[in-house]
């Protein structure tokens, strides 16, 4: 199965597995979309009161609304772009994913053109980092996305990637997502291969028609859920 934007998405939350496989991560630049909108704006006056219908987000104002290093605060460095690794990434031993993949390739999964992404270092090392990626579309359209991946990933609670002669073992397990936004996902994923191992969380948020992915080390992510919410929708507080 050739990697896709959704496997990439799910397998690759922050570049973990391509960095265990010795291939480079890619960070998506922002996009120009030719589709620009208004920010999003919450409707109504009751707790958690999102708009029921909403333009998505341009890829260019999304960008703008990513954690930056002001944002996260001393000892952090947002990671360069780097080239694509030219490998297959295949999935063993998770029928799921694997058909995950296929209806990726069809355009059916996680494959939205409105879109932003940042990475950073946390005090110079690599194994501790956040990512963020943002999506703007329909809310319906951005629940099903990426509830299929989520529930692809916790179907089967481990299995293997590999990419060229490198085999990764992958673990995943449920996680309780904060209580933010509409809707809420969150997993726990181990990586091991070649004598690492890393523990990676991996939490979304949807609020409106805005989709928020954030992973990387589980006490960073967990440090900056709130944050990045608010400045995603360009409120003075987090939704609830």
């Amino acid at each position: 199965m050739r990697r896709s934007t959704t496997t990439a998405l799910a397998l690759n939350a922050t570049a973990v597995v391509l960095a265990l496989t010795g291939c480079a991560s890619h960070a998506e630049p922002a996009g120009t979309s030719a589709a620009s909108s208004a920010p999003a704006q919450r409707g109504g006056s009751g707790s958690g009161s999102t708009p029921s219908a909403l333009a998505p987000v341009s890829s260019a104002q999304l960008s703008q609304r990513l954690l930056n290093e002001a944002d996260l605060g001393n000892g952090y460095t947002r990671k360069p772009e780097t080239l694509r690794c030219n490998e297959d990434v295949t999935v063993i031993g998770c029928p799921a994913l694997e058909k995950l993949g296929s209806d990726s390739a069809t355009g059916a999964s996680l494959d939205f053109h409105r879109k932003a992404k940042a990475s950073f270092t946390y005090t110079g090392s690599t194994s501790a980092e956040v990512n963020e990626e943002l999506y703007s579309d329909s809310p319906a359209k951005l629940s099903k996305g990426i509830s299929k991946v989520f529930d692809a990933m916790l179907s089967c609670p481990s299995y293997q990637v590999a990419s060229g002669s490198t085999v990764v073992d992958m673990g995943t397990e449920k996680s309780t997502a904060p209580n933010l936004g509409d809707e809420q996902w969150s997993q726990l994923l181990t990586f091991s291969a070649g004598g690492q191992r890393s523990v990676v969380k991996q939490t979304a948020i949807r609020t409106g028609n805005i989709l928020m992915l954030v992973s990387g080390s589980p006490g960073l992510v967990d440090a900056h859920l709130d944050s990045a919410l608010a400045k995603a929708w360009h409120a003075g507080s987090v939704p609830r």
